[in-house]
Parts: structure tokens; sequence; C-alpha cells
């Protein structure tokens, strides 16, 4: 790779991580032909970009990045895989899918909203990390549920009222 095919892929990866504030650094060496297909595949479903990196050329990406990545360009050793989501915990959820036939991919590292998580026994908290919509949905649900309460009782209590009114 000469050093102008380095710069560009440096300023599109750059350009990658300024557009999301979600990515997941994983190694996914070791995985057969079929096994990264189907992986590939979930990822294009779920709306997860996944593409094998360059160590130097991420680092180097997040270093020219506006993001503070804190310790995370510390896990860039052997293969590097990132998967970049707009949902938080959807790269979790297919890795996480993917550990129960293999023991690969295995997380390195996440950033997700200027939070950085290290390690692969972070996997479980950030695959049960709430997405912005499930959270909506949660606050709808709760602010609701007394409006449906007052609601209900008063149809009860004009039911109620009617009943008697008919004796």
């Amino acid at each position: 790779m000469t050093r102008e095919e380095k710069s560009i892929a440096i300023e599109n990866l750059t350009a990658q991580l300024a557009g999301t504030n979600i990515i997941y650094i994983s190694d996914i060496s070791g995985l057969n032909a079929e096994t990264t297909s189907n992986l590939r595949r979930a990822c294009f479903k779920a709306g997860i970009k996944l593409e094998v990196v360059k160590n130097t050329l991420l680092a180097k990406a997040m270093e020219a990045s506006s993001n503070d990545y804190g310790d995370l360009p510390t896990v860039l050793s052997g293969n590097s895989a990132i998967f970049i989501s707009d949902v938080a915990n959807a790269p979790g959820k297919i890795i996480k899918d993917f550990r129960k036939k293999s023991d690969k991919p295995v997380l390195k590292g996440a950033y997700i909203n200027s939070e950085v998580y290290i390690g692969d026994n972070q996997l479980d908290a950030l695959a049960t990390i709430k997405s912005k919509e499930e959270l909506i949905g949660e606050i709808i649900g709760l602010l609701q549920s007394p409006a449906q309460r007052i609601i209900s009782a008063l149809q009860n209590k004009f039911a109620g009222s009617e009943e008697e009114g008919a004796e």
C-alpha cells in the first residue's frame, strides 16, 4: 500500500468515524468463509456496516477524529473488524448470537455515544443496552399508563352509575 493509498484509507475511515457514535471493534479471524459470509449477511440485515481494517490506519483515523476514543486504540492488535451502527446494542446482539456457535467474534472494545468499553467481558452489557427507540417506547408507555387507568376508572364509575339509575 503506497503512502497515498494509506492517506486515502485514513481519510475514509476518519469520515466513517465522524458519521457515527457507535463503533464496535472485534476479532473475527479464524472464521471460515461460510461463517464470515453469514456474519456479513446478518450485519447487512441489521443495518450494520462490517469492515476489516488495518490497525495502524484505524488508530490514525481515531487520532484524526474529533471524538475522544480514550483507551480504545490500545485494543488494536491482531486482526480487527469494525461494526458501525446507528443502534447501540445491534452489533452486541449479533456478536452474542454468533458466539452461540463459535468462540468468535471476540469483542475487543466499543465506542458508544462518547463512552468507551474495553474487553470481551463487556459484551453482555452492550448487547442489553436499550436503543433510543426502545427507551422512547418505554417512556410513552409509562406516560400512557396513568391516563389509561384514569379513563378506565371513569368508565367503570359511569357504567356503575348507569346501572344504579336503571334499577
